[in-house]
């Protein structure tokens, strides 16, 4: 039976950063403020005309392939995760095929927001497990400060946002204790409403007029008290359940690695499931809420700074707008 292993991760975000301080120049807020509530001192957001969601998704590629030590050419499927494409369409999956020059290879579009990364590992997983590809791209990447409003309007919601992508490189191995050792996703269309972007969608007849914008009805929304209810619940469960399948608890955990959400959150997990300062992994505090680039993007960085060695458990984790949730658990 064939496994997949995580052969390279990599990662990249825009030049520009956004202090909580700038932010009070276009809103009623303080640094303290968006700290007490969310964790979050500073974002980066995207410069126009020089990042794109699939440029920034290859700048990302880019460096887990060369962790990896494979050449692009290697490369069978691309697997990418988004909420915020270059276009309505096509996806970016197939932008970035073009940018690294990869004609003819299936390229995929995952739109599972916050869970996207940890969905789109787990489709690139069963390929590989299947025998019909043994490498797969796998790609998280997101522009989101132009969605938000920057205003008291928008306060809520433009605050945790920000841009940015990370990658890894999966490749088949067959040791199986080694590698991805389970996925486990879900969802629960119940609550669809509570964090959407519900406007230009198909249910008008106009997509968009000057009315919907005056209303502020092309801004996300989010239910914050509910969401994070959900996710506090969500999460402990979904890490548990790829534990239990694996025979496994949280002892075991050599880092967990959280989707960026909001770091009460995060903090609320880990004591929760009661795991030290050591064993949870979070960079929000310089990056905000990065949607589905935020595992990926985590990742690399925890691998850089050492937080990750060979044989270690790594446990990802995600919850988000759907709602959406799952775990992937891996073997170093």
């Amino acid at each position: 039976m064939f496994h997949s292993k995580i052969a390279g991760v990599g990662h990249y975000v825009p030049d520009r950063v956004v202090t909580n301080q700038e932010l009070t120049n276009y809103m009623e807020t303080s640094d303290a403020w968006i700290q007490e509530r969310t964790g979050i001192k500073e974002r980066r957001f995207f410069e126009e005309g020089v990042d794109t969601v699939s440029g920034m998704a290859a700048n990302a590629s880019k460096m887990a392939l060369e962790k990896a030590g494979i050449e692009i050419k290697e490369i069978e499927m691309i697997v990418f995760a988004t909420l915020s494409p270059d276009y309505a369409f096509p996806g970016s999956g197939v932008l970035l095929q073009r940018i690294l020059g990869l004609p003819g290879i299936p390229a995929l579009d995952i739109r599972q927001q916050c869970a996207g990364f940890i969905y789109a590992v787990s489709v690139a997983d069963q390929f590989i497990k299947s025998g019909t590809y043994k490498t797969i791209l796998v790609v998280g990447s997101e522009i989101q400060s132009n969605i938000m409003e920057i205003s008291d309007r928008g306060r809520n919601m433009s605050v945790i946002f920000g841009d940015g992508a990370g990658a890894v490189v999966l490749q088949q191995t067959s040791d199986p204790d080694k590698g991805i050792l389970s996925t486990h996703i879900h969802a629960d269309g119940t609550f669809a409403e509570e964090l959407m972007l519900e406007h230009p969608g198909s249910k008008r007849k106009e997509r968009f007029n000057n009315e919907m914008a005056a209303k502020g009805e092309l801004l996300p929304v989010m239910n914050g008290q509910l969401v994070f209810k959900h996710a506090v619940q969500r999460f402990p469960e979904v890490i548990k359940e790829a534990l239990d399948a694996n025979r496994l608890s949280t002892a075991d955990i050599d880092l967990l690695i959280p989707h960026q959400a909001n770091l009460r959150i995060a903090e609320y997990i880990q004591k929760n499931l009661g795991l030290r300062d050591d064993q949870v992994f979070n960079n929000i505090q310089k990056y905000g809420n990065t949607t589905a680039a935020s595992i990926p993007l985590a990742l690399s960085e925890a691998f850089i700074e050492g937080r990750i060695k060979e044989g270690d458990l790594i446990c990802m984790a995600a919850f988000g707008s759907g709602f959406v949730w799952g775990s992937a658990l891996v073997r170093w």
